[in-house]
């Protein structure tokens, strides 16, 4: 699992030298990216992982009442949160803009409990919480989720939550097994659970399973033209043909001895190949695993580099694809409209399609985020090349 950062930005007014909004997002490369589309008024504060979580050594979840999670601040955290709490004090808006996903709606749960004022007053009532998302880090992206701010997404939060507790409630009583039948120090869960009754039941029916002796009949046969090319028996007298065994193979075999073979028909065929769907998350560790031989942990390592926002020459840091985590193949108007004009201008009408492709998410996909894609413009790549290949 990926290092979780927590960082805070609040601006200054030229007026009365006066932060006027914190901004909360998740690690320093993002909050460097974020910091230069918002202006140069920022004051960037970051810190490592979640502010809250259940403690290590307990099982910290109330069984008898609704499974109710016990947080505590994570050890070393305190200190962040008190500069987080003297920085709340001094502003008018507090914008929480953590990851789009569940782990991030709750941060930013703990993070508005902490920051709350605890003497909110109706006279004072202490800063404003709003909630911005954005799938890409640009300039465009950004601006518009600060357009529309939101409120924490509560059902998120309880999804994230229920998650938390399903594998402390797991884990605490299956690693315990592990460690006596397997080997001490191996950790289990909701995921590691469910995977190894897979395979057990995978085994089981792999060892129920009775072995049926068949064979296949190969000719292979030559023409005046070459090439040669090898033919198997599927057929005979239009009935479907069942080898069991050698004899009956044999047999075969010597029926066809002499035979004359006759090639009833050719046929030619057009066969168009659709380009492949956006990356969603599985596939892009698929085809990192299979082309550049990359780990899970190692993919997504990489990814949320790119996404938080990667050195681009003048271009200072600048996001290079859109949120990670994703099962949608979903792409958004605006980017759709981006490229399209982009391949006119710079190809000619020609080469664009009447329409963009469209591919279909699978059944069950949350369809929370758009496909991974890179954002426009769409000439960072080769700027992106020329900076990283300066710095190795």
């Amino acid at each position: 699992m990926l290092a979780r950062f927590t960082c805070g930005l609040f601006w200054n007014s030229n007026k009365n030298n006066m932060a006027k909004a914190l901004v909360i997002v998740e690690s320093p490369a993002k909050a460097k990216t974020i910091n230069k589309y918002l202006g140069k008024n920022f004051i960037v504060k970051a810190s490592l992982g979640h502010i809250k979580d259940l403690p290590k050594r307990d099982l910290a979840v109330d069984v008898d009442n609704g499974f109710r999670p016990d947080y505590v601040v994570i050890e070393g955290k305190k200190k962040l949160i008190q500069e987080l709490k003297d920085a709340a004090k001094k502003v008018d808006s507090i914008y929480l803009a953590a990851d789009p996903d569940r782990e991030g709606e709750a941060i930013c749960w703990h993070l508005q409990e902490e920051l709350r004022s605890k003497k909110a007053t109706l006279e004072d009532p202490g800063p404003k919480f709003y909630r911005v998302m954005f799938n890409e880090i640009t300039k465009k992206s950004i601006e518009k989720a600060f357009e529309k701010p939101l409120d924490v997404n509560i059902n998120l939060v309880d999804a994230q939550q229920a998650r938390r507790v399903l594998d402390r409630l797991v884990g605490y009583k299956i690693s315990p097994l592990l460690w006596d039948k397997v080997r001490r120090g191996l950790s289990a869960g909701r995921v590691q659970t469910v995977a190894v009754r897979v395979i057990v039941d995978r085994e089981r029916e792999i060892r129920a399973f009775i072995k049926e002796e068949y064979w296949t009949l190969d000719a292979n046969l030559a023409a005046k033209k070459t090439p040669h090319f090898d033919a198997r028996l599927f057929r005979r007298n239009d009935e479907s043909v069942t080898i069991p065994n050698q004899a009956a193979s044999d047999a075969l075999v010597a029926d066809l001895e002499g035979t004359k073979f006759i090639v009833h028909s050719v046929g030619t065929k057009e066969k168009k190949r659709n380009p492949v769907a956006p990356f969603i998350t599985s596939t892009l560790q698929q085809d990192s695993s299979r082309k550049l031989r990359f780990s899970v942990k190692r993919t997504m390592m990489l990814a949320q580099q790119l996404y938080e926002g990667v050195e681009v020459g003048k271009e200072g840091s600048v996001g290079l694809i859109t949120y990670m985590r994703t099962d949608s193949t979903r792409v958004s108007d605006d980017a759709v409209a981006e490229v399209r004009s982009f391949v006119e201008t710079k190809f000619g009408p020609s080469y664009l399609p009447a329409s963009p492709n469209i591919w279909k998410s699978k059944k069950g996909a949350q369809d929370a985020h758009e496909a991974i894609r890179p954002p426009p413009p769409c000439g960072l790549r080769k700027k992106w090349r020329r900076s990283s290949r300066k710095t190795r």
